[in-house]
């Protein structure tokens, strides 16, 4: 019985060592992702807390499967293709839809309005999807359908969240049509009205699209921090007053980081103070 007591003991902290591998491994990958010209044996053994022989030991069977490469010449070590191939298969299962429908459906019932997808296209908003609320009287915007940037909540959100540069070139290549009485269509307006948006991390169409109605939008961003999508709710004026727009602003804003961080994006830093 001893005997036998014995020889079952090993097996957990064998166990336990696998995982430790496992763990420093991946630890490894990480640090070589944060190194874009590549690093020395020595400084990514000191970054992550090993001794030089146990990262070279990992790194050589990580390098086997080309999850890390090793450039002789240099002696610098980065991240190899097969990182670069795991990490597709995430690109190609996420479905931006897909993922923000859940979302859609939970803002909608939060503020009993309805709810829309949409993305840039050709210096227009495209909507993607929608979730349509319950009331008699609702917004209404079939999937497929343009709207311009400038006047549209999707619209607004997107361009607050563009480099200047981009912003620039749209707005001298689509100009500023008025489509109501409410439309801003002068340029130093515009960017006074998407800088107030970045601050409080949602944009306003305040009828500028449609007379009689209001839209509350926030932006969806991609790995890199930049713009890829908007969410927005919307409705009458009579449901979405003034003193209502803050709480709206903050649900729309809440849900659309939500989606952000599901799709594997990252806010930027501007993005992140306006939630404060």
């Amino acid at each position: 019985m001893q005997t036998s007591r014995k020889s079952a003991q090993p097996s957990k902290p064998e166990k336990s060592d696998q995982v430790q591998s496992l763990v420093r491994a991946l630890t490894l990958v990480n640090r070589l992702a944060a190194a874009d010209e590549g690093i020395t044996l020595t400084e990514v053994a000191q970054q992550v807390g090993l001794s030089p022989s146990t990262a070279h030991r990992l790194l050589t069977t990580l390098e086997q499967e080309r999850y890390v490469h090793f450039d002789a010449e240099r002696r610098l070590w980065s991240v190899g293709v097969q990182a670069f191939v795991a990490g597709s298969a995430f690109l190609k299962t996420r479905s931006l839809v897909g993922t923000a429908r859940p979302h859609m459906r939970a803002l909608m019932e939060e503020s009993e309005e309805t709810v829309n997808l949409a993305v840039e296209d050709q210096a227009e908003a495209i909507y993607l999807s929608q979730v349509e609320c319950r009331q008699m009287m609702r917004a209404f915007a079939r999937p497929g359908g343009r709207v311009p940037l400038h006047c549209s909540g999707v619209g607004k959100a997107l361009l607050s969240a563009m480099p200047d540069g981009d912003l620039a070139k749209i707005l001298h290549r689509q100009g500023l049509s008025r489509v109501t009485v409410k439309t801003i269509n002068t340029t130093p307006a515009l960017r006074g009205d998407l800088a107030q948006a970045r601050a409080r991390g949602y944009a306003i169409d305040d009828e500028e699209h449609a007379v009689g109605m209001r839209c509350v939008a926030a932006v969806v961003f991609n790995e890199g921090a930049e713009p890829v999508a908007a969410v927005s709710l919307s409705g009458p004026m009579a449901r979405i007053p003034d003193e209502r727009i803050p709480l709206l602003g903050d649900l729309v804003r809440r849900r659309a980081d939500a989606i952000t961080v599901q799709l594997g994006g990252v806010l930027p830093n501007w993005r992140t103070q306006a939630a404060r």
